[in-house]
């Protein structure tokens, strides 16, 4: 079976291609709104349909919350599965976008084409590219050279309620060798990243409280304390002049960069004031003695997301505060239990309470980081044909941020992800005004069907 031919085929249909995205970008599969509800059913409709199309076994299944899509290809080789989510974020502010979200067009942004719409790259244009790359390889030869799985959620902008249940209850069905998810983007303009490292996360809120009601700072400032003052100091001690974090056993089994990964990496000629520039900053405030990529890619964090108490209005109010309250979460590497560090947090946290103050804890998620087996020979296929197609040799890299349903993968069907995706810092994913570039849907199609190439070689 040759590539070429695949590949020719796919710069043939490309117009095709785009117009079938435009119909799934039409549809407003918005999950986290009711109002939406029948639109998320149309969407996994309109895939299940496409994916029978292309002699696929697919079917939509009901979970409590938004359907799954669920296909088989009946094709031998090694076995995948694909992941990638067919909903949509909100589009408010409504009045910041330049035309209608769900009427996609192709535009010019600073020269270069552009998909616009909400959704074309987070995540229908990127999953599409491998539906595409599916059609080429079954047009020209009438079958795939692997067996492919595609898994498609509709619950992935809302928090992914039903996943869980979902691979816990069909794991048997959906286990392969490995998974492929398309939720990611390029390293840099033409340089394409797999991400092997994902950080994982803890959310907690707390609050600290004092004097049974707001006091009058003149009748009671001084004697009585103020839980403002307490919780500043708890969390001004998060972190050493160093920057290294100070709750207890917070760095237990943290390991060190292989030295191939760290040259990789070195490799990228990531530049921290750079990165800061754009948004006003110039000095990396992590670690000390830790490059900017390590601090992104491979180290914890500790960060005060919100902190409130007494009166914020107009005006002014003279109140010493019954309440102080703050958000803070850590974001964290392999290694690390975010069961165990959140007790290890609380507990640092009440013994900094002086007498008349007690604090209280809310909980908002943690999930594990994730760390991928590269040894897997699907690795190196994937980082040849992302290298063959694009400008620059692609690399192996990590993300700071979290995509949950990789590390489910790893604990619930026992295999690692390939995390690959074309799109650009600048996509404005969740933001008015989402594109997808033409070149990333078009080398992401091509791509997806060198890494199937590279599967059939064995």
């Amino acid at each position: 079976m040759s590539l070429d031919a695949v590949l020719t085929r796919i710069d043939q249909d490309l117009d095709a291609a785009t117009e079938r995205l435009f119909d799934l970008l039409r549809i407003q599969s918005i999950s986290t709104d009711p109002a939406f509800e029948g639109e998320v059913a149309k969407a996994a409709d309109w895939l299940a349909a496409e994916l029978t199309g292309l002699g696929f076994d697919a079917s939509v299944r009901p979970t409590p919350g938004h359907p799954m899509v669920v296909a088989h290809g009946a094709d031998d080789g090694p076995h995948v599965l694909f992941y990638g989510h067919y909903d949509v974020q909100p589009v408010d502010p409504l009045e910041l976008w330049n035309r209608d979200p769900f009427d996609p067009v192709i535009e010019e942004q600073n020269g270069v084409p552009v998909i616009r719409a909400r959704g074309a790259a987070d995540d229908k244009g990127q999953l599409m590219t491998f539906i595409e790359a599916c059609r080429a390889w079954k047009a020209e030869f009438g079958k795939l050279p692997a067996k492919v799985t595609i898994f498609l959620e509709g619950e992935e902008e809302s928090g992914s309620p039903s996943l869980v249940p979902f691979l816990e209850e069909n794991a048997d069905e959906l286990k392969a060798e490995v998974a492929l998810i398309c939720d990611t983007g390029l390293y840099a303009d033409g340089v394409p990243g797999i991400v092997t490292q994902l950080r994982g996360m803890l959310q907690e809120e707390i609050t600290v409280t004092g004097p049974r009601i707001d006091l009058h700072s003149g009748m009671f400032g001084g004697v009585a304390m103020n839980p403002i003052r307490v919780l500043n100091r708890v969390l001004a001690n998060l972190h050493d002049d160093q920057g290294v974090i100070q709750v207890p056993g917070f760095y237990d089994g943290i390991p060190e960069l292989e030295p191939e990964l760290k040259a990789q990496w070195d490799g990228l000629g990531f530049d921290a004031e750079a990165f800061l520039g754009p948004v006003g900053l110039s000095h990396p405030a992590g670690e000390a003695g830790r490059t900017g990529l390590e601090m992104i890619w491979s180290r914890p964090t500790a960060e005060v997301n919100g902190i409130w108490g007494g009166y914020t209005g107009a005006g002014f109010k003279t109140v010493l505060p019954s309440e102080a309250h703050a958000k803070i979460s850590f974001r964290l590497v392999a290694g690390q239990d975010p069961l165990r560090l959140r007790e290890n947090f609380r507990d640092w946290v009440l013994a900094q309470m002086p007498p008349d103050c007690s604090v209280d804890f809310k909980e908002h998620g943690a999930s594990p980081a994730g760390m991928m087996d590269t040894s897997h020979p699907i690795f190196e296929k994937t980082r040849e044909a992302l290298s063959d197609e694009w400008p620059a040799e692609a690399a192996f890299i990590g993300c700071g941020g979290s995509i949950p349903v990789a590390g489910y993968f790893k604990t619930i069907l026992g295999m690692d992800s390939v995390l690959a995706g074309f799109g650009k810092d600048d996509d404005a994913i969740h933001s008015p005004n989402e594109k997808y570039d033409v070149e990333s849907f078009h080398k992401g199609i091509r791509s997806w069907a060198r890494v199937l190439g590279k599967l059939a070689d064995g």
